[in-house]
């Protein structure tokens, strides 16, 4: 077994941060819009100049995920895998913009860099198709998303594969932004699993979502795919956090019905239809919304003030993150860094309002809990901090 190394851990060896705290850096100093703290950047609607609206706009996409694809189809010559991977990208962009109480309408819209002579136009379709399929399946739940086409870069100068990125524009009312303000000690928090099948799911799901899939990636699968693919990884990174694990794809995860590759595969669970609900029959309930996507259970931290956070009831572990500690030996405390560890949607509610958003939300087939509360800051000038409860162990994050 691998060991972590003490002063960075096995994510950032491989050149990513879980905390990207170069990027806030740079970011925290510019302006923060219209109401400050909120999750996603709100800004004045300079597209009407209504002054009762204002306008979100947000870009993000299926991260590393689509090198998991690429390996997929270059195994099998599936090319429907990449449907998921469409999915991935729009999803990391609605559930952000879910946690400022945006659910519609929304205007999608996707753009995928590739290289024309590894990603061919039967892996190109499906990603398009696929697009287009998931917005017409979320309208059906409730959600106004719709596509306002993308663009499609042939750039083999700059990428070996595929990178699969989007960008979503949204208008709402200034009276419905959820700001942040309101997370605030003494609350609930409720954590909505990432895990198994909701009603508007066609399949179970692994959990692991588009965070983290740098290590997850190559914790997991074997050394023969840096052989075979070198064009799927960075080859600055050391060999010994390259394809470091035991498994290809086709081969089971311990503890589930699932392949490792559809355990990675699994597209991201969207919360859309369950916020779209908890927002229209109880918005006065929902005082907070944080997506554990980038941070993993830290990203609470960036939200409210003066907050310790606690988490002390945490759902269980689905298969796939507890394979990914054994294999690698990567510390808890890292895990719950870079992993949604269960679950990947928080909602913030009085105590007394949380049995009646839990019996919403399981009405989805999705399983829910309470899994801690906020309290005051223990922390000198009252520093937002984090205390995590992993089999009696307490792991504590601040900013």
């Amino acid at each position: 077994m691998t060991k972590e190394t003490p002063d960075q851990g096995r994510y950032a060896a491989r050149g990513v941060s879980a905390t990207k705290t170069e990027v806030h850096d740079a970011v925290d100093k510019l302006d923060q819009g219209v109401f400050p703290g909120a999750f996603c950047k709100v800004v004045p609607d300079v597209l009407t100049g209504d002054p009762k609206k204002c306008n979100l706009i947000h870009a993000d996409g299926s991260g590393t995920k689509s090198l998991i694809a690429y390996l997929h189809y270059k195994e099998t010559g599936e090319a429907s895998i990449f449907r998921g991977i469409a999915q991935d990208s729009i999803v990391m962009n609605l559930d952000d913009l879910l946690c400022v109480g945006a659910t519609g309408p929304i205007l999608f819209n996707s753009t995928v860099n590739r290289n024309a002579r590894n990603f061919d136009g039967k892996a190109l379709a499906e990603l398009i198709n696929g697009n287009e399929a998931f917005l017409a399946k979320l309208r059906e739940f409730g959600v106004n998303i719709v596509s306002g086409g993308g663009e499609t870069a042939d750039v083999g100068d700059i990428t070996d594969t595929v990178t699969v990125d989007s960008c979503a524009v949204a208008v709402m009312d200034r009276d419905q932004v959820i700001t942040g303000q309101k997370i605030v000690p003494g609350l609930a928090i409720i954590g909505i699993s990432s895990a198994g099948q909701a009603t508007y799911e066609d399949f179970p799901n692994s959990g692991i979502g588009s965070n983290g899939l740098t290590s997850a990636r190559h914790e997991l699968l074997s050394h023969y795919y840096a052989e075979k693919y070198p064009e799927t990884f960075d080859k600055a990174t050391d060999k010994q956090y390259v394809y470091c694990g035991p498994y290809k794809l086709g081969d089971t995860l311990p503890g589930s019905d699932m392949s490792v590759g559809q355990a990675l595969l699994s597209p991201t669970r969207t919360y859309a239809p369950i916020i779209t609900k908890l927002l229209a029959e109880q918005p006065e309930a929902v005082r907070g919304l944080v997506h554990c996507s980038g941070g993993g259970q830290g990203k609470c931290l960036r939200f409210g003030q003066k907050v310790h956070f606690v988490k002390d009831k945490l759902m269980p572990l689905p298969p796939i993150f507890k394979v990914i500690r054994e294999v690698s030996g990567t510390s808890w405390k890292e895990m719950y860094q870079v992993f949604n560890m269960g679950h990947r949607m928080e909602v913030y509610c009085p105590h007394e309002s949380a049995d009646t958003l839990l019996e919403i939300i399981r009405g989805f087939g999705v399983e829910a809990q309470v899994i801690g509360h906020t309290e005051e800051s223990q922390r000198e000038g009252g520093q937002n901090h984090l205390t995590l409860t992993h089999e009696g162990e307490a792991l504590e994050y601040a900013l």
